[in-house]
């Protein structure tokens, strides 16, 4: 899963405004420069989770940027889904519709379980969750799992070997 700078500044910005929900409204300059993310880009995002109803604006002196619903009620997959749709989708193609033949029909199961995979983290942490460094246990599970801070690379040496190709010892 990739995910777009745009859904990682705007999930920031929304984990800011949770953070300093007690404030009120907060300037988009104060999110901005406490998330690294620069201000023109922020102001548009934050207007894309305004019409989505995530965040209200209020205009003069006393005004900026809160959440538009309790941060316990609003997930990561909320946000990822305001900016970018779908969790998953194939070629723009939801998971269950997509349509495959012969040896390539079980790959669609593949693709819906890959969306349950996503959801049963992404729906699960809400953004109170992640500002109040208190995520839900399913998540830090996966987390304990041997492995899970280890990227792995796109393919093992082995398989990029040419040699290894033309002569079948790839395994």
């Amino acid at each position: 899963m990739r995910i777009s700078a745009k859904t990682d500044y705007a999930l920031r910005a929304m984990i800011e405004l949770s953070a300093r929900r007690a404030d009120g409204f907060v300037k988009a300059e104060v999110v901005a420069e406490a998330q690294d993310i620069a201000l023109p880009f922020l102001v548009s995002i934050f207007n894309t989770l305004r019409i989505a109803g995530l965040v209200v604006t209020k205009r003069g002196p006393d005004g900026g940027y809160r959440l538009g619903l309790d941060p316990e009620q609003l997930s990561v997959a909320d946000i990822i889904r305001v900016i970018e749709g779908p969790l998953a989708n194939i070629v723009g193609v939801a998971p269950e519709d997509v349509r495959y033949t012969g040896s390539t029909e079980r790959l669609k199961d593949v693709w819906v379980a890959l969306r349950v995979a996503m959801r049963s983290v992404l729906e699960q942490t809400t953004l109170a969750d992640v500002a109040g460094r208190a995520l839900p246990a399913e998540v830090t599970t996966l987390l304990a799992q041997d492995g899970a801070w280890v990227s792995r690379p796109r393919l093992p040496a082995a398989l990029t070997s040419p040699a290894a190709a033309l002569d079948g010892s790839a395994p």
